[in-house]
């Protein structure tokens, strides 16, 4: 796994990363972890891939063998969740 090794840090790191693809409109400050991402306008869509790509590079999540469940990605609190699990 990565040397994230507890929650707070995990969403540090995520939360870093969801800044390099906000939408420019709408800049990504405090998220509670149950805001949705998309639904809220603070990523678009296709962020999504770039968030599995993140996942799989940095935790070895891997998304051709579990499939990506929306859902799982829908709020910073599923993504550190799924984290967690492991992908799994």
């Amino acid at each position: 796994m990565n040397s994230l090794n507890d929650r707070p840090q995990r969403k540090a790191a995520l939360i870093e990363f969801l800044r390099t693809i906000q939408r420019p409109d709408r800049p990504i400050e405090a998220i509670p972890e149950n805001q949705e991402l998309v639904e809220s306008g603070l990523i678009d869509s296709l962020a999504l891939l770039q968030i599995v790509s993140y996942l799989e590079e940095t935790y070895r999540i891997d998304f051709r063998e579990r499939g990506v469940n929306p859902s799982d990605l829908g709020s910073v609190g599923a993504i550190l969740d799924l984290i967690e699990r492991g992908g799994g």
